[in-house]
């Protein structure tokens, strides 16, 4: 957590199968082809314009969950520009790093989100977004879109995660040996224990998941709770908030603590994790100590309850 948590692709904020979508009725006028989990060909008509309405057709069905409203959805994707005059520009894929991206469904434009509410898990969907459903008159100069260009996703929907998701059957911690308690059940809840943190990090597996381990370079959903060691107070949780989080692991895109202490756990697993300054936001390489927004100073240790819901 060089940030608190999230690290997302910048342009997905805008964020055996073949598929000649003809121009009909809420058809996109783009023709895809490939199967799923491999990057798809795009071919978008010759001297063709995008037109002004939304489009999006599943050209793979999948079998999985459906995404519904305030899920963080995970998918790889392609996405472009498509100018009023016909040209076309590649501003995103997934595919090529081999990571998939996140897609928090309470964070996208209309369009995206629309296009993948609905979408089940094991889907390839095909939307086709004008500006009013994008970035409307403004465009992104961050991103290269201009006011008017459409926008052209093709998603493969791999999993998606509700607000309200924890590891399940998941039991008490009792603490001891002067680490916290934590208490069972979906939400869980923390208590510090009155006595002098420990100096290294420590990580307990409350429960240990069914899952794949977790591997460097992974993307991850989560759930968590953290809280400040000196007071016990809670600083931020993924559960109040009612967003999963989605983070890179293993590459220090977040903090020490959380590199070292879930590369290698289960997919379903809930960890304590205890973070002492040079494992948090007292890091010596980090630029700017402590994150004063959530009231953390650089010499706090930090404690965190996490649930991994999924790793991709």
């Amino acid at each position: 957590m060089r940030r608190l948590l999230a690290v997302l692709s910048a342009s997905v904020l805008v964020v055996s199968s073949s598929a000649g979508c003809g121009g009909g009725p809420g058809e996109p006028e783009v023709e895809v082809s490939g199967e799923f989990g491999v990057v798809p060909s795009v071919e978008f008509p010759r001297g063709g314009a995008p037109g002004e309405e939304f489009a999006v057709e599943t050209v793979v069905e999948g079998e999985g969950r459906a995404v519904a409203e305030g899920d963080l959805v995970v998918a790889d994707y392609v996405g472009y520009t498509w100018a009023s005059g016909g040209a076309s520009k590649l501003i995103g894929n997934s595919f090529q790093g081999g990571t998939p991206a996140a897609f928090p469904s309470w964070n996208l434009v209309p369009g995206l989100k629309r296009a993948l509410v609905g979408a089940k898990a094991g889907s390839r969907v095909v939307a086709v977004i004008p500006p009013k459903d994008g970035y409307g008159t403004q465009g992104s100069e961050r991103l290269g879109i201009a006011a008017s260009d459409s926008l052209v996703y093709v998603l493969d929907v791999r999993g998606s995660h509700p607000k309200g998701a924890s590891v399940a059957d998941a039991p008490a911690f009792a603490g001891g040996d002067g680490l916290p308690e934590v208490s069972g059940g979906d939400v869980p809840g923390v208590r510090v224990p009155k006595a002098s943190p420990p100096k290294k990090l420590t990580v307990e597996t409350v429960k240990t998941g069914p899952g794949r381990e977790v591997k460097a370079g992974d993307l991850l959903a989560i759930q968590y709770v953290g809280a400040l060691w000196r007071d016990g107070k809670v600083f931020s949780s993924s559960w109040s908030d009612g967003k999963v989080y989605a983070a890179v692991i293993g590459q220090q895109q977040v903090i020490k603590g959380w590199d070292e202490a879930l590369v290698g756990k289960k997919v379903g697993s809930r960890l304590l994790v205890v973070a002492p300054p040079d494992m948090a936001y007292g890091a010596k390489d980090m630029e700017v100590k402590g994150l004063p927004k959530y009231g953390i100073k650089a010499s706090d240790t930090l404690v965190y309850v996490i649930d991994v819901l999924g790793a991709y």
